[in-house]
């Protein structure tokens, strides 16, 4: 299985000739979902959703998300299916389990939404914005590093809790330069610490799961 990191919070996965999009935002470059398969979608902002891409892909695509996403989805021509926590599917030869109902606390003043994680072939859990914690062992762990929501010691407690052979950044687009920096050497510290390999993929970058 490859997995491929676009923009900010998106990546491919590859399996048997399948491919598999998770969160294609408005911050992921075109052309992310050519010979996309099937789409997971964790919740409704835009940075992991946009209505606009969907639209332009095959009509014979295969978009599996929470209830709260279906609905603002229903002028896309591939077929959109409602998931939440507890349910597990297969779609494009991939086994998806969902895990996770909420997004974790942003604005105060911002209403709360529905967020629901993916483990994918019991491998690759990306767990959307919030720091849910699957009842199942992770190999490939997709982290959060940069987000409104979100703190350092949040980050490596998650790491901790989890503790995956492999964990890669995700939701870091909002970084600059030196902000990226930062984020490589506070995960290359918690690699060294769990002997994991634990580290951010450049935008393009590929790593093979086993």
């Amino acid at each position: 299985m490859k997995l491929t990191k676009y923009g900010h919070a998106c990546v491919r996965v590859e399996k048997n000739g399948k491919v598999l999009v998770i969160d294609p935002g408005a911050f992921t470059a075109d052309p992310v979902l050519d010979d996309a398969d099937a789409v997971l979608i964790t919740h409704e902002h835009f940075d992991h959703v946009d209505v606009a891409k969907l639209k332009a892909a095959a009509p014979g695509l295969e978009i599996w998300t929470c209830e709260a996403v279906a609905a603002g989805l229903t002028e896309v021509p591939g077929r959109v299916q409602v998931v939440g926590h507890g349910d597990d599917f297969e779609t494009a030869g991939f086994r998806v389990k969902a895990f996770g109902e909420w997004h974790a606390a942003n604005h105060p003043d911002a209403p709360i939404v529905q967020n629901v994680g993916f483990l994918v072939d019991d491998e690759l859990f990306y767990p959307g914005d919030a720091l849910t914690v699957p009842g199942a062992e992770v190999g490939t762990l997709l982290v959060p590093t940069g987000a409104p929501w979100l703190k350092l010691s949040e980050t490596v407690e998650y790491l901790r809790t989890v503790r995956p052979a492999r964990a890669y950044s995700t939701h870091d687009g909002l970084y600059s330069e030196a902000g990226l920096g930062l984020v490589d050497n506070w995960l290359r510290m918690e690699a060294d610490k769990q002997g994991a390999d634990i580290r951010r993929l450049a935008v393009g970058e590929s790593a093979t799961l086993s």
